[in-house]
């Protein structure tokens, strides 16, 4: 019996994403309808026959000018509940940012955990099986999902990345807050590997109140060292600005930044003036917010695509990556 490859389909705004996905599965994308009406409703179709059929589904979900996080976060569940109205067999999402993620905990009387809600979304649109990328709290998204999903983490490549620019200096892995140890222990421990020498740790002490941070202890040695401030994601940079200050003045001789989500909400304010010699993304979220200048002085984009694809391959019927 002939095994036909699985479908893949990429809704709007995560079409380069998909396509280089695709591409190194050798495989093309489904073909699909979107419509807009003018009340601002929206449907989604499959045009390419899904009865039977395991399908792929890629869908980035940040806001940008065309769409909100709730935009196309509707989108994703309303065409995978036509998938499997149509007799998709399976239907597994590939989310390179997954929206709501810092939302997994009540940290006021009465808050909201809309993680779990967003779980529960996907669960009663048919999705079978949900991978995203460096989610924020592994544990929270372990916990919120009753599918399969799979956290695919990206401290290999970032490893990778900055290994062939430390030279021989002694370098730290340095957290931005309490929340993001075990992630920068992850990345130093990769790092160490790529260097095959010592690599030490730090942390940075924050506390946030609504918008503020405070916090000035600094826990950890970086003087005269090349320090790395590792997080998940980038959205105003305050965090990042805020490590990044305590190591300066600590005596950091080089400074790096890396997460894999850049937001960027506050646009350029993280590089006015420049802390960093540039901070290092992965292409789960375009640095849109950024002028294109910006983004060539400040900033480094890697390629999380093999990773993906990596992973669909050693769980789908596709050939080769």
């Amino acid at each position: 019996m002939l095994v036909q490859p699985p479908l893949l389909f990429a809704l709007q705004g995560t079409e380069r994403y998909a396509s280089r996905v695709a591409q190194r599965l050798g495989c093309p994308l489904a073909r699909h309808e979107e419509r807009d009406y003018e009340d601002g409703e929206h449907k989604c179709r499959p045009l390419d026959s899904v009865n039977g059929r395991e399908v792929v589904v890629f869908h980035s979900l940040y806001g940008d000018g065309q769409q909100s996080a709730n935009d196309k976060l509707c989108r994703l569940l309303f065409f995978c509940g036509a998938l499997k109205d149509a007799g998709a067999r399976h239907v597994q999402v590939v989310t390179p940012y997954l929206c709501y993620g810092r939302k997994d905990r009540r940290s006021q009387p009465q808050d909201p955990t809309i993680t779990r809600y967003v779980a529960t979304f996907f669960e009663a649109s048919g999705v079978d099986r949900l991978i995203a990328l460096d989610v924020h709290n592994p544990a929270a998204f372990d916990n919120a999902f009753r599918i399969p999903t799979w956290n695919l983490q990206c401290t290999e490549l970032f490893a990778e990345h900055f290994a062939g620019l430390v030279g021989d200096a002694e370098v730290v892995a340095v957290s931005p807050d309490s929340g993001g140890t075990k992630r920068a222990e992850q990345f130093r421990q990769a790092l160490e590997r790529q260097l095959g020498r010592s690599v030490g740790s730090a942390l940075m002490e924050k506390h946030r109140n609504q918008a503020t941070l405070t916090g000035t202890l600094l826990i950890g040695e970086v003087s005269g060292k090349t320090a790395i401030v590792f997080d998940d994601l980038i959205s105003t940079g305050e965090t990042l600005k805020h490590a990044g200050l305590a190591c300066q003045k600590a005596g950091a001789v080089r400074m790096f930044a890396a997460a894999t989500h850049g937001l960027f909400t506050a646009g350029s304010r993280l590089f006015d003036p420049p802390l960093f010699e540039h901070i290092a993304i992965t292409d789960s979220v375009p640095p849109f917010r950024l002028p294109p200048d910006g983004v060539t002085r400040h900033v480094r984009v890697l390629d999380s695509t093999a990773l993906t694809a990596t992973l669909l391959a050693e769980n789908g019927a596709f050939d080769q990556v």
